[in-house]
Parts: C-alpha cells; structure tokens; sequence
C-alpha cells in the first residue's frame, strides 16, 4: 500500500494512503491537481501577509472555513454512478486535527485482520477523533455512531464482509461502518448533492447488504437472506444490528418469532443504549456487567458450551418427554437468572440469549462474536450489547484536550447557530395549543423516529395530553382511533414518509430478500396479504374522527429519498370517508388546524412541508375553520391557469411575478382540498381559460388524478381546455438543498413558467428563462 500525494496550489499538500478513489471493484481513478486555483486571501481565510503553509497564526475558524469550502467542491469530483467512488482526502489541511496513523492505513475491512488487540483500541480512539472533525455539525448523529464504535469494529474483525451480510437498522449508527469500507474521503459530504447517503445503501457500496432508514427492517432483512442462503448451500453468515428505538416496532417481533420457527442460523446484534420514551426507564438502575458476568457471558457462547447443551437435550429426549422438558425449563430458569430482566422474552420468540456484553470492552466482543461465529447449527442468536452514547476514554480526553486548546470557538459557532428560524412546525404547535386552551378533550399522538424541538415544547406543555409512542405508527393509528371512539379528539402526528409505516408490511422484507437470493420458484403468496389495516379498517371505514397530521411533506432537502414525502395524498386521498386538505403558507395552516378540530363526523388529514414559513413577520392569529371542499382564487388572469395544492401555491405565484414581466396575465388558484374536490372553482377554471396547469408537491395519483377524473367524467376535456399536470417525477430524488431538489423535479418557479411559455408557443423564452 503505497501514499499519493496530490499537490494543491499555495503549498499545501494532501496525502493519502493506497490508492486515492476505490470502487466496488477494486479500481482506481487519481486526481494530482486540484482543478481550480483557490485565492485564500479572496476567501477572508488567511490574514494579510500571511502565509498559506504556516499555521501558527491561523485561527481554528479558519481552517474549518477552508475545510467546509474545498469540501464544497468534492461532489464535482466524483461521477454518480452505481458505486460511490472515493476521492483525495483533505484532513491534513487540518493542522489541529488529531493525527491518525491506523485508520490512515485501512482502506477495507480487510484491513482489521491483523490488528493486535491494542491497535484495535487504538483505531477506536482514532475513529472517535476523526467523527469528531467531520460531523460537528451533526451532533445528534454522531452520539448515536460514537455508541457502536468498539463494536462495529468487532464486527468487521471478525466476520468477512461483503460476503457476510451485515445489515443494520438505523443510518445514524452506520457512520464507522461507512469510514471503514472505504467512503472515510466523501464522509464529509454526506447527505449532499452527489454524495454520500446518511444510511447505507445497496447503490453506494457492496459493504451496504440492505438499505435502511425506517428502521426495523434488518432482522426481517436478514432472515430472509438466511433462508436464500440455506436454500441455495451457501455458508455465509447473516449479522443484523439493531437499537432501542426498533425495538418500539412491531416488525421487529414478527421477524424474530418467525426466525425462531424457521430456525435458520443468523445473529441479532442488540445495541442497548439505554434511550427510552420512559425518562423512568433511562433514570433507573443500569445492566450491571461484572467480571463474572463477563465470563458467564464467554462461557455461554462457547462451542463447548452449546456441544454439552446438545448432548444433555439427547439425552433427556432419550430418557423421556417429561425429564426432556423439565430440563428444558432448568435451562431457561438458569440463563433467565443469569441475563437481565426481561431476557427470556427473547428466548420465548425463539432466539438464543447471549448477554448483556460491555459494548466498549473490545476484548470481550472479539470473544463473544468469534464464538458465536464458529457455531454451525444454532439457530438465531440475539447478542444484547450495553453502550453508551457519550462513552469517551480518559486517554482519548486528554489526548484530545491537549491538541483542541480553542475551546471557545465551538461555543460561538452554536451560538450563531442557535438563532431558530419559525418553521411550519412551530406554527401548526402554536395554533394547536389556541385550540386545546378552548377544547380541553383536544390530544395528541406522536409517532416516528425523533421528535422535532416544537413537538417537545407541546409535550412540556400539555403533559397528560400528549403520547409518544416512537416508532409505532400501526399503534399510533389505532391508539388515536381508540381515543376518539373515547370521546376526545385525537391529533395524530405521523411524518409523511413514516405514515407508510401505518400501511401493515407483514412478509415484506422477507420475501424481497428471498428474491435477492434468486430462488425464482419461491411463492409470495403471502404478500398478498399487505394492506393498511390501521387506517382503512380502524379509521377510514368506521368514519371514527381521526385528524392526522402529516408532517415534512414533500421534499425535504439533505434527508434524501428516504424521508422525502412523496406518496401520502396519494395514500389518503383514495379512501372514501377521508378529508385531504394541504395549506399553502402558514396562515392557511391555522385555518386547517382549527377546521379539523371541528370535524367530528369522520377522519381528516392535512400536510405541511419541513423548513420555514412563508413570511417572517406572521403573526399568529386564532383559526377560522374553512368550508369543506372549497378553494380560492389568488390572482385573477387571462388564457392560463395555475392551480396549486399545498405549497406549491407559492411556487405557483413565482411563476406568475416571472411571467407578469413578460407581459402574460395568468390566474393562480389555491385549490385546499384534494378531497373532497372543489368541483366548481375547476369548472370555472376550465371554462375561462384554454390552458389549465395543476402542480403539486406529490407522486403520481394524487391530487392531479383527482383532477383528471372529474375532468374526463365531466367531459370538461372534450371541449377546448387543455391540461397538463406538473408533479414529482416518477423517480426518487436524491440529497440536495431543497431550491436544487425542486429544480431537478420540475417545480421551481421558473419550470412553472417555461411550461406556460412552451404552451403558449413561446420556446424560446422558455429556454432562456431555464438559462
């Protein structure tokens, strides 16, 4: 493994072990010159007089300035493609960065093999270092990878990826995993335009065996990878890791309940961070791990072990049914004392017990995940790990006190970062909390993965009105349903991308994976049965009043394709009792929150888009509950009409200020409601003007197939009308900055308005607006 230099302008110099980009294949492509000439004293980095190699007179701001800009120009020097390809890395224009030697040289986890046990303690250290450098903006997300640094490390030392699987179920904790696969160099750039996803990927490298994000998803996953592999004589094994949130999911029992039936051999990796929806839970008396504890635990997972195991079941089966069972429940009896308190659940779906183990006793890993590993026919293992978020060594804070001195650089930057801008968040709470003062029956039901800082202001403020259930949405449905039918009234607050999660996914996972292992005569029969139980059967159909609040609507920015918002007008708006409604800017939204408090005759939904609102001078004011199925005109105009649902109304009055420069006059309506329909503002719209032009924030089948069908059946589009829909393309958007995001699907103002100017006949003005 050689070093390559790269040489950049002004001297500075960048080095990088082995080769500087790697793909899945093992290629490489070498970059020797950056390609543009970088004047520092332009960009305000460096002092006057100064120069560019010294770095005593330099400020710790302005090597992250220099970081954060040259970073802003690797997404122009890689090509997206199937694989994520690596490109130099720039860490040691860092000056105060911690200087790491061991990681420097790992390239793969290959790599780990021949590591002693004290360079492995030593790569932690290093790894922690290097998360802290390139994710100090992402402090949420690097305490959940801090927790599984020793173990993501054991993992990769002991087991053979990419032909073991290991599939994990929270992106979050996947970022170690990331920097030793090869993608340490693009790690800043992640959740960027053209660079890394925040979860792992089957698209971005072979080391990523399952995507995930929703969560809950790695043990179904990994099961039905195990069968594939059992069918086809393979002898790979199959790791899955999953945390205390998953466990809040029900998916995650049924995966397990069903591993124990099939009895396939694949190990669960539960990483217990002790983070709970219960402050009494986390406050309580924490898993002691004792040294004797440690050695039961190595005892319990040695081959010797599980080989005595084997030899008394046979033979008590020999002696007889009764002594077979009786010393089938001694078993359980004596590990359920020796594990913590709750174990045996585990044990009754099925899966072998093996724990609790230290998560940042490196040593003890290493012994526990290499004995299970040589066992061949055990069945499913769940391996409880205990870690801690903050976990640091005293010799990593020294270490890191000693090279950081500028303490109070960090501080200033959260300070100017703390200036909170008004979202649609802090809105829709603000006018939910009007509402609840002057209806006291008024509750809410939270579901998803984290919970935004205003959902948690509502929860401080109406403490025994407000339930979080984590990540339990199929719960959260039928909860609110069970409220309302209670006599309150349920707000039931579901993220778009997370209300699927209310649409049932048994055998889901299962059987996708059964089809990436290729057995082509497998039946999916069982998929059938999907469906979504909770908010057809449990609210839809017995008209309960649910309200549902469907937050980060649309696109959302650096989150990506895995919590965009695409899909759920289209969900809700094809059930017969449901009201589907979408505000254009805040103060609509009030109306909204006030509207649904009113009905009580059937289910209603609304959507809000993430970031901020429209104007930054709004003024809060109290509801007024809008009239059912009825939109609004905005801007009155001649031949061409916009009609806009949800914030693409906003999008819509862009491209009318673009298009009034130029002279064209069209009327731009706020339609509100997808259903019911505001059948006579879309009559008047047709009849007035010869073009029509829907946009929506949505996939396809949403509010403009709701157009379309009223249009056709009332034979509007057998007259001179012409209609063209404008919606999200049928692809998933990857991470960019939100403007770039919509630009790429074609919602922006200005493709609105090269629309109306291609349907006008004016093309070359609407390339020259697109310029």
């Amino acid at each position: 493994m050689g070093t390559a230099v790269a040489q950049y302008p002004h001297g500075i110099t960048s080095h990088s072990s082995g080769d500087l980009a790697h793909n899945k294949l093992g290629s490489s492509s070498r970059y020797s010159n950056f390609p543009c000439q970088l004047d520092f004293a332009r960009l305000g980095l460096l002092h006057q007089g100064s120069s560019a190699t010294s770095s005593s007179n330099h400020p710790t701001v302005c090597f992250r300035k220099l970081g954060n800009f040259l970073s802003s120009f690797q997404s122009d020097l890689f090509e997206s493609g199937s694989r994520i390809n690596a490109i130099p890395d720039i860490d040691d224009i860092f000056w105060d960065q911690v200087p790491t030697p061991l990681l420097d040289m790992i390239e793969n986890p290959i790599h780990l093999k021949n590591l002693s046990l004290k360079e492995l303690k030593e790569l932690g250290r290093e790894i922690r270092s290097e998360l802290s450098n390139i994710m100090t903006q992402k402090p949420n997300s690097l305490k959940a990878s801090l927790a599984v640094v020793e173990l993501t490390i054991a993992i990769h030392h002991v087991f053979h990826a990419p032909v073991d699987k290991i599939l994990w179920d929270a992106g979050e904790q996947t970022y170690v995993h990331k920097i030793l696969t090869g993608r340490r160099s693009l790690m800043r750039i992640m959740r960027q335009k053209n660079g890394l996803s925040g979860f792992t990927s089957r698209f971005e490298s072979e080391y990523d065996s399952f995507g995930t994000g929703h969560g809950c998803n790695s043990v179904s996953a990994g099961l039905g990878m195990a069968i594939a592999r059992d069918i086809k004589g393979k002898r790979d094994r199959v790791v899955t890791v999953i945390s205390n949130a998953t466990t809040l999911a029900g998916q995650v029992y049924e995966a397990m309940s069903n591993a124990g039936y099939l009895d396939s051999n694949m190990i669960v990796i539960l990483n217990d961070s002790r983070r709970s929806l219960h402050p009494k839970i986390e406050q309580g008396p924490s898993t002691s791990i004792t040294a004797l504890s440690s050695t039961l635990i190595k005892i319990q997972s040695s081959k010797s072990f599980q080989n005595f195991r084997e030899l008394a079941k046979g033979i008590t089966k020999r002696i007889g049914k009764g002594t077979h069972e009786l010393a089938a429940k001694f078993d359980e009896y004596v590990r359920g004392m020796i594990g913590p308190q709750g174990s045996t659940l585990f044990e009754e779906l099925g899966l072998y017990y093996i724990g609790p183990v230290d998560g940042h006793n490196l040593e003890d890993l290493i012994c526990v995940l290499q004995q299970v590993a040589s066992l061949d026919s055990m069945g499913p293992i769940l391996i409880h790990v205990i870690t801690e978020d903050n976990h640091q060594d005293a010799e990593y804070n020294e270490k890191t006190e000693a090279d950081n001195p500028q303490e109070g650089y960090d501080d200033s930057v959260s300070s100017l970062c703390s200036v909170h801008t008004r979202t649609y968040s802090d809105c829709f709470v603000g006018s939910l909390v009007m509402e609840a003062e002057k209806q006291k029956d008024i509750v809410v039901v939270h579901a998803g993965m984290e919970m935004e800082p205003s959902f948690q202001l509502l929860q401080e403020t109406f403490v025994d009105r407000f339930f979080d259930v984590g990540m339990a949405e199929q719960h959260a449905v039928t909860f609110s349903a069970g409220l309302s039918c209670g006599g309150l009234r349920p707000f039931c607050i579901i993220p778009s991308t997370f209300l699927q999660r209310a649409y049932d996914q048994v055998y889901l996972s299962l059987c996708l994976c059964i089809m990436s292992g290729r057995r082509k005569k497998i039946s999916l029969v069982r998929c059938s049965v999907l469906g979504f139980p909770q908010v057809v059967h449990d609210v839809d159909r017995q008209k309960i009043p649910v309200r549902f609040v469907i937050t980060s609507a649309g696109l959302v920015g650096n989150s990506g394709p895995m919590y965009c918002g695409a899909f759920d007008v289209t969900l809700m708006s094809c059930l017969p009792n449901m009201i589907v409604m979408a505000p254009s800017d805040e103060d609509e939204l009030v109306d909204m929150v006030a509207t649904a408090a009113q009905i009580d005759d059937r289910p209603v939904c609304f959507r809000y888009p993430r970031g901020a609102i429209v104007r930054t001078d709004h003024f809060m004011h109290a509801g007024i509950p809008l009239e059912i199925g009825k939109g609004r005109v905005l801007l009155e105009g001649k031949e061409v009409a916009l009609l806009g649902y949800g914030a693409m109304v906003q999008n819509c009055l862009k491209a009318q200020a673009l298009l009034s420069r130029l002279g064209i006059q069209v009327t731009v309506a706020d339609a509100r409601f997808c259903k019911p329909l505001d059948t006579e503002l879309l009559t008047l719209l047709c009849q007035n003007h010869q073009f029509l032009i829907t946009v929506e924030e949505g996939s396809i089948g949403g509010f403009a197939s709701h157009v379309a069908q009223f249009m056709a059946l009332n034979g509007q589009l057998d007259g001179a009308i012409k209609w063209r829909p404008i919606v999200l393309p049928d692809n998933y958007i990857e991470n960019g900055l939100p403007e770039e995001q919509l630009a790429r699907a074609g919602l922006s103002g200005h493709h609105i308005a090269a629309t109306v100017l291609r349907l006008l006949g004016r093309v070359r003005e609407a390339l020259l607006l697109m310029c």
